[in-house]
């Protein structure tokens, strides 16, 4: 891309969103509404847990990496394992939707859960 005329930053931005918009490539949490996609991977460490207001929710919470926090939903019939408050995880194949105008992410039967700390990878 510099040597098709383009300044060194604007290439660095360009190639950054790339990466971004590739599948399978870890987004920033800030970055989650500006992804292409329906699905993101993201990783962080669980901030805070609170007790679902439904029986088909598994889990509720909010995940937070160096540039953000986000709302994340498990629910029930996608049978993942638990995450535990101060846990760094990394959340695969998460669907994106909105939450009080905010981007938010579930955990459906198609997501991974990986615990890089514990060395474990969870898939059904």
């Amino acid at each position: 891309m510099v040597l098709q005329g383009v300044e060194m930053l604007n290439a660095v931005l360009l190639v950054r969103e790339e990466l971004q918009d590739t599948p399978g490539m870890v987004v920033a949490i800030a970055d989650i509404e500006d992804v292409p996609r329906s699905a993101v991977d993201i990783e962080g460490r669980v901030a805070t847990l609170w007790e679902s207001s439904s029986p088909a929710i598994q889990q509720v919470g909010l995940i937070e990496d160096d540039s953000g926090r986000t709302k994340f939903t498990v629910w029930e019939r996608s049978n993942q394992p638990w995450m535990d408050e101060g846990e760094r995880v990394r959340l695969r194949n998460v669907e994106k939707s909105w939450y009080e105008g905010r981007v938010s992410v579930a955990v459906t039967g198609w997501s991974q859960v990986e615990f890089p700390e514990r060395g474990e990878w969870w898939a059904e």
